[in-house]
Formats: C-alpha cells, structure tokens, sequence
C-alpha cells in the first residue's frame, strides 16, 4: 500500500506502507517507482522492515542494484530506520556517504524523511 504525504515545498512524496520484507528485489521497487510516478511523485519512502535483510549485506550486491534504479530514474528515496548501531563499517560509510548525497537517505523517522525530500 502507498500512502501519499505533500511537503511543506508541495513535493509529493510515496510512503510504501508494509508488511516485513515487501520489496524482495528490484523488479518489486520498479513496480513502486512506477506506481509512484504515475501519481506525479519523485519521492519515496520505504520502512527498513520492508527490505530485505540482504538489503543491509553490502557484499550481496542487492543494496547497490534497488539503489541504482533510484539513481537511474533520478527518484529520491528515504529509508526509515534506526542505523545508529550498525557494526559493519562499510554499511555505516555506505550510509554517511548516501546522506551527504541526498539523493539516497537513510533517517531515523517519517518527519525527517519528509524533510531530506523537500527540496
């Protein structure tokens, strides 16, 4: 299910709201990004529960893979999450260096995932 937020800037942006694993692989986030667009929205935000664990496994190449479509289909994406206590140094740079980006965001609530994707 898709529930659509507006932006204080007007920007409309797509809350995937779901149950625990959702997005099994790209095709289902294409599906989204399409579904998405149809509705005018460049904007997406995704609860970490609705990934996959793989997702989070830098080595599996799956992490790399959803995001390029959001890079290749110029979509700004927000991950709703706690990533405070992450132990893989590579996924903590992975994360710092998405943020500092802002296209890619990894936030800690919907309010401020509203707020990275307002502009």
């Amino acid at each position: 299910m898709i529930k659509y937020h507006q932006t204080n800037s007007g920007q409309k942006v797509a809350e995937i709201i779901s149950s625990t694993g959702t997005i099994k692989d790209p095709e289902a986030l294409l599906d989204i990004m399409a579904d998405a667009g149809y509705h005018d929205s460049s904007r997406i935000v995704i609860h970490e529960k609705s990934l996959p664990e793989d997702f989070f496994n830098l080595r599996s190449g799956l992490a790399g893979e959803i995001l390029q479509k959001f890079s290749n289909y110029r979509v700004r994406l927000a991950v709703v999450g706690d990533f405070d206590n992450i132990e893989s140094k590579s996924l903590r740079d992975f994360i710092r260096e998405s943020n500092n980006r802002r296209v890619i965001n990894f936030v800690k609530s919907l309010e401020e995932a509203l707020s990275r994707l307002d502009s």
